[in-house]
């Protein structure tokens, strides 16, 4: 292969020794030891909130903000989980690309009851979109170079969770790995995250991922 801080009075945090034994920490204590743990999610979406974004920081631990912000209702890749020491949730997104959890929402739509329908019908609107669009040179160039960069250009290679020639999550894919259907969801993705294949080559250039 798409800003507030509350600070908790009492935090309790889930920490990963190095032996790989959970050890829960007193839920009394003000503050908690910063820790990774294992991955509750493999993308997320950040909350739909009409013409809002979230920011993105460079570390969990002692985070500043970049230049970077993520558009509502965008999905990305997660690499990484970890709680800080006041007991908040953070995900990487890659290369120590963090976003607060609290601003994102499990899974590649969002979960938020009261703006399924909202989401429902941007999706629709894009899919409409690209099944009609044909791809100007710059966009089919775009597409081939991250093809070329994710896969060899190859349908059935497979990295991981990740399948094909635009090594898309397999979540993504609903076991349809045909050629038609990764083309398909490959093209929704990239509209729902960037708005174009140029505009995902520029990202791809910059992180090394889209």
């Amino acid at each position: 292969m798409k800003v507030k801080s509350i600070l908790a009075k009492t935090a309790a945090v889930a920490a990963v020794s190095l032996s790989g034994i959970v050890a829960l920490n007193d839920a009394n204590q003000e503050e908690v030891h910063a820790a990774t743990v294992e991955n509750d999610a493999e993308v997320v979406t950040v909350n739909y909130v009409d013409g809002n974004s979230i920011r993105v920081w460079n570390s969990y631990k002692d985070p500043e903000a970049t230049k970077q912000v993520l558009p509502s209702n965008s999905s990305w890749k997660v690499i990484k989980t970890a709680y800080d020491r006041k007991g908040h949730k953070w995900y990487d997104l890659g290369k120590n690309q963090w976003v607060k959890a609290k601003y994102v929402n499990k899974g590649y739509y969002p979960e938020n009851a009261a703006n399924q329908e909202t989401a429902a019908n941007n999706n629709t609107a894009t899919t409409t979109a690209y099944s009609t669009y044909n791809a100007s040179a710059s966009e089919a160039e775009a597409k081939e170079w991250i093809a070329n960069r994710e896969s060899g250009g190859s349908y059935s290679a497979q990295n991981g969770q990740y399948i094909g020639r635009y090594q898309l999550s397999a979540s993504y894919l609903n076991g349809d790995y045909s050629a038609a259907n990764q083309e398909q969801v490959a093209n929704n993705y990239v509209a729902n995250r960037y708005g174009s294949w140029t505009a995902a080559k520029a990202f791809w250039e910059a992180n090394g991922w889209y």
